[in-house]
């Protein structure tokens, strides 16, 4: 996918903000006019995760995997899904809002590793599947933890409810991302 320059960028960070102050406050917004969104790399279907902070600690954090909407519909749906319906979390409130750091997280189509060589650290994410269940940790999680390779492949597993080592087995699917992540904080917005 094309990289999105710092205005683009901006645009989706207050997109974000914009719909989770309106649901707090009630008012109908259905989303942006597309006339606000006419770059081409705005057309382009991908997936994206929408994170929210505060104080540097995790508030909700949910995504789409694969692109299934635009980036600016998938920026709408993911900002309401983890202010208001991350299962780890309850609903934000008004009084946390001004608190509140964002990031975005616009990722490549998935491929299947087929080496474990074939990650790198820091500039991938993972998905690690089987036995029924499945997790994913965005590409920053491991760089925001200090994790290597193994420890990163290990945090996956834990995310997907299944042993530390199961990337090992060869039932055991790992796929790869990388993800254009950028926040308020970065971009200078708050």
């Amino acid at each position: 996918m094309q990289e999105l320059n710092k205005d683009q960028k901006l645009k989706l960070l207050k997109l974000a903000r914009k719909t989770i102050y309106e649901n707090l406050s009630k008012n109908k917004f259905d989303g942006p006019s597309m006339d606000e969104f006419t770059d081409t790399i705005y057309k382009t279907k991908c997936g994206a995760f929408v994170t929210i902070h505060i104080n540097g600690s995790l508030r909700g954090c949910i995504g789409y995997i694969e692109g299934i909407k635009t980036i600016p519909e998938t920026v709408i749906d993911m900002s309401k899904a983890s202010a208001f319906r991350d299962p780890r979390f309850t609903s934000l409130t008004m009084s946390e809002y001004e608190n509140i750091d964002i990031e975005i997280s616009v990722l490549s189509p998935i491929e299947e590793v087929k080496k474990i060589s074939e990650i790198v650290v820091g500039r991938d994410g993972l998905i690690i599947s089987g036995r029924g269940r499945s997790g994913l940790l965005l590409p920053q999680v491991a760089t925001e933890n200090n994790w290597n390779l193994t420890q990163f492949l290990e945090h996956t597993c834990y995310k997907a409810g299944l042993p530390s080592d199961a990337w090992k087995q060869e039932d055991t699917k790992i796929e790869k991302f990388s993800a254009q992540v950028f926040g308020e904080k970065e971009m200078g917005i708050i």
